[in-house]
């Protein structure tokens, strides 16, 4: 194998394992620490200098755009409220380390299977695809509730079938989710409320469904949303880059 794709291949190990571990603590603490990232860079930075005395000025200038480019585009759907600061520097890192696409062969094949883009920038085809594989989680809770709720359940909130599942009440506490429908109650009657956000579950909302439901006002199940952490699909999106490419390039170039 060439020194180039040895390197390559070096570094998206390196990528993977640390994106893997971020996965692990976000899933768990939704939390991902910020000196991970200082240890990605130090652990990679070798790898990146051997890259650059190898190819040159050409190298450090699409480091520079990439870097860069991720940033500002990072920044802004940060201040947006669009992901979260890890996930951000998640990208960072990545546009530093992989500036243009890894040149990988795998069992005589030329990796990424589709190609390399028009935008050959490894990070933001990354994002890309993280954007295009969160249509997987809707599916996968409407197949979810599908085979699980009945022909009443389905029928009497048919929009909540894609963006949350029922739980019961005694199973939310340390859950990550949100409540879909929040609760007012008048005398002897409770309004049911779809909020966008989510309702935050903490002890106090936990108590008032438990006394509702124990007064018969609510059922003993209740409708939530997932918190899915982004950087499950920003790791997916890692994976499908490096193995196929840029799936909404690829895909727009079969259409057409």
């Amino acid at each position: 194998m060439e020194r180039g794709r040895m390197i390559d291949l070096i570094k998206l190990f390196i990528c993977l394992i640390f994106l893997l571990y971020s996965c692990r603590r976000d899933l768990k603490t939704r939390t991902v620490p910020n000196e991970l990232w200082g240890v990605v860079f130090v652990a990679a930075l070798p790898l990146v200098i051997a890259d650059a005395l190898a190819q040159g000025k050409g190298y450090l200038l699409h480091t520079a755009v990439s870097v860069v480019g991720i940033y500002v585009f990072v920044y802004i759907l940060f201040r947006l409220g669009a992901f979260g600061g890890a996930d951000a520097k998640a990208l960072i890192a990545l546009s530093f380390i992989f500036p243009a696409f890894p040149d990988i062969t795998v069992f005589g094949y030329g990796l990424p299977l589709s190609g390399v883009p028009p935008l050959n920038i490894f990070a933001f085809s990354t994002l890309a695809n993280a954007v295009l594989l969160t249509i997987v989680v809707p599916l996968g809770i409407l197949a979810y509730n599908l085979c699980t709720l009945s022909v009443r359940e389905i029928m009497e909130n048919p929009w909540y079938l894609i963006v949350g599942y029922k739980c019961r009440i005694s199973d939310l506490e340390d859950r990550h989710v949100r409540l879909i429908e929040d609760f007012e109650c008048e005398g002897r009657e409770v309004k049911k409320k779809f909020t966008r956000r989510g309702v935050g579950i903490d002890d106090p909302v936990l108590e008032r469904l438990e006394q509702l439901a124990s007064r018969g006002l609510i059922g003993e199940r209740v409708w939530v949303t997932p918190g899915l952490p982004f950087m499950i699909p920003i790791t997916a999106g890692f994976v499908a880059a490096a193995v196929y490419g840029d799936l909404i390039s690829s895909s727009m170039m079969a259409l057409l």
